[in-house]
């Protein structure tokens, strides 16, 4: 596979999955009386910045330790515990829920707040429901040693390595 493929894969998810959730919908709930409303928080700005950042660390991580994508249908060959994995495990959830509720600051939306939190109900669900069961049964007791040592959604400094 080369990294040429693996970029353009990480990439072409980027637009799909969290573009739809973290720009179009927000754009949509934004936009539904005709136009953006103005940003009333100018100074929340770098809360959204920082989950993008957040974003594309973690996308990183998928490409080049497990050489995969975020994607289901193009998951990551290996375990990811490095980078922000080392911390928690769901950082690309909590980079969506930082670009989501700092657009909802940003712009004062009560709407898009409510779609944040729901975001996060949402994605609280599928990550117990499915996705942990799913990592169990790919990568066996390599996410099992993952699940006992790093928190699903509260960050923790990463053991050390003795």
């Amino acid at each position: 596979m080369s990294s040429m493929s693996l970029a353009l894969r990480n990439i072409v998810f980027t637009i799909v999955v969290p573009g739809a959730g973290g720009f179009y919908v927000p754009w949509v709930i934004l936009s539904r009386n005709g136009s953006l409303p103005a940003p009333v928080a100018w100074f929340t700005l770098p809360v959204v910045v920082a989950g993008v950042a957040l974003y594309v660390w973690c996308v990183w991580e998928f490409a080049t330790t497990g050489r995969g994508t975020p994607g289901l249908w193009d998951a990551p060959r290996r375990v990811v515990a490095a980078g922000p994995y080392r911390w928690v495990r769901n950082p690309i959830y909590i980079s969506a829920f930082l670009i989501v509720a700092g657009q909802a600051w940003l712009f004062g939306s009560l709407a898009l707040l409510l779609y944040a939190i729901g975001l996060v109900g949402a994605c609280h669900l599928f990550i117990v429901g499915y996705e942990e069961p799913r990592l169990r049964r790919r990568f066996g007791e390599s996410y099992e040693a993952y699940l006992r040592t790093v928190s699903r959604w509260i960050p923790h400094r990463p053991a050390r390595v003795r």
